[in-house]
């Protein structure tokens, strides 16, 4: 009964920041975000425990949690740069850092908790490939009407860590022919992730108007993202 509970909790404050961000940049957009990233939080912390209860239990549960987390901080710092302009670039690296550091979780958790003995290169490749994405993607720039500046390096090293848990997850989930409903859930939590970065990108280094269509595309991928990865452990098997 509460994780129904805690996603409608979800659903509604994402409705209330939404409404205020797109109002104004004040500090209680920023409360409302964090408070909605509690709730996908809380999600995972319920699913770890009923799944526990049930004698269900992966060590890719701590790292999961600990990455959503790390993704709680990056969304307080994000919004804090547009609260504080002057410290804006301080605020987006410390943004990057720590989602950088939770998808580098999620992939720690996967490859302890869900990778097959023997079977390397379904961890391989997807991670090889995650990076020649990434530098594909950093190639696009001008077509893309972007422009990263000083922190193409940055973009570069966080679009491979972004797509690896897309890709990894996506790979393991093959193998195990879409059998177990945690990784596919975590695998479709993760291509919502990576779609709500592709968008984000515009509106970090978009030369051209910025739109609020784009800002609510933005968290309508995003969210339930993170709700997805967090339910993934209500799931295990």
């Amino acid at each position: 009964m509460l994780y129904p509970l805690l996603l409608c909790a979800g659903a509604a404050a994402l409705y209330f920041y939404v409404r205020e961000k797109l109002r104004a940049y004040t500090l209680k957009a920023v409360f409302l975000k964090a408070l909605v990233s509690v709730l996908f939080v809380s999600v995972a912390v319920y699913g770890a425990a009923a799944s526990s209860a049930r004698g269900a239990a992966s060590s890719l549960t701590p790292f999961v949690i600990l990455g959503l987390l790390c993704g709680l901080l990056g969304d307080v710092w994000l919004d804090l740069k547009y609260v504080y302009p002057a410290d804006s670039a301080v605020f987006t690296y410390a943004g990057f850092l720590s989602f950088g550091v939770g998808h580098v979780l999620f992939i720690a958790g996967m490859l302890l908790g869900c990778c097959p003995a023997g079977k390397p290169l379904y961890a391989v490749l997807p991670v090889l490939l995650a990076v020649l994405l990434s530098i594909g993607n950093s190639l696009m720039e001008k077509p893309m009407k972007l422009s990263y500046g000083k922190m193409k390096p940055t973009v570069i090293l966080y679009g491979a860590l972004l797509f690896s848990p897309v890709l990894l997850s996506g790979s393991l989930a093959l193998y195990f022919r879409w059998q177990f409903l945690s990784l596919n859930l975590f695998f479709a939590g993760a291509v919502l992730f990576a779609l709500s970065d592709l968008i984000l990108s515009g509106t970090y280094f978009g030369t051209g108007e910025k739109k609020n269509s784009a800002i609510v595309l933005n968290y309508l991928t995003y969210y339930p993202a993170q709700f997805l990865i967090a339910s993934s452990l209500l799931f295990l098997p």
